[in-house]
């Protein structure tokens, strides 16, 4: 090619340099440069954009193209390179997005499908109270094991159902994180193959405390009792005794419901 070619041509089409570098000319009538080559790495022919010619004259094209060279004659697939480069800077970037910025954003995705505003309240309140403190302002993409350690070990066996709850937020907020580019790598909040091998098992550290129960021999007396209370509530706990129906259900029990 020739500066005075790259100006002049208008057919659409690829026109080559040489070395695997063409100036391809749309339909609608737009220059670019093109380099082509064989992968190394998977063995498929591949297109590497290289930009307009309005941004990069033909002797600046066959400058980058020689950088590309190198990177194939390396065994490097140049894409996969600017990928990477790409994703480096794109984690840099956001490195100023914090954790405590992450689980907001998360709540805040999440808090149409969760209908029970106590359940929004005990994600804020749980991330705030134990994991802010330590990583809330941090950058997400820093957030390692032993800062989700540091969070968890101390209430772990004497608050093992929050501290579990807790990891599962964590987990979650790092995914979320993940996906939308924040932070790359695995999740140092998961349980199986990871804190599992640290940390003990919830069931061998929760101690379950049953709600105490009326001996089924008694429940004549107590009915007879329950007759004499006045109040919806009290005949409300006789319906749901004498039904088996959820609680929720005999609450939210509307007159429609009854036959």
């Amino acid at each position: 090619l020739s500066a005075l070619k790259v100006t002049k041509e208008t057919k659409p089409g690829y026109f080559g340099d040489g070395g695997g570098l063409w100036l391809q000319v749309s339909k609608s009538g737009t220059k670019s440069w093109v380099f082509r080559f064989k992968s190394p790495v998977t063995g498929t022919a591949r297109e590497m954009g290289m930009g307009s010619i309005n941004t990069y004259s033909l002797s600046e094209a066959r400058s980058r193209a020689t950088d590309v060279r190198k990177i194939l004659d390396a065994g490097r697939d140049p894409i996969a390179d600017r990928d990477a480069e790409r994703q480096k800077i794109k984690l840099a970037t956001a490195m100023a997005m914090t954790f405590k910025e992450c689980a907001d954003a998360y709540i805040e995705v999440h808090r149409a499908g969760w209908k029970n505003p106590k359940h929004v309240k005990q994600w804020e309140n749980t991330l705030a109270t134990y994991a802010s403190p330590v990583i809330g302002s941090l950058p997400v993409a820093s957030v390692d094991m032993p800062l989700v350690l540091k969070i968890l070990e101390p209430i772990w066996t004497t608050k093992n159902e929050t501290a579990s709850r807790l990891r599962g937020r964590i987990e979650a907020v790092l995914d979320w994180a993940t996906v939308r580019g924040y932070r790359a790598g695995d999740n140092p909040a998961r349980w199986k193959g990871h804190l599992d091998k640290v940390l003990p098992a919830p069931n061998k550290v929760q101690k379950v405390k049953h709600h105490p129960a009326l001996p089924y021999g008694e429940v004549g007396e107590f009915m007879t009792a329950l007759r004499k209370c006045d109040g919806i509530g009290a005949k409300a706990l006789e319906f749901t005794i004498l039904t088996a129906a959820r609680s929720g259900e005999v609450r939210g029990a509307t007159w429609q419901e009854i036959d």
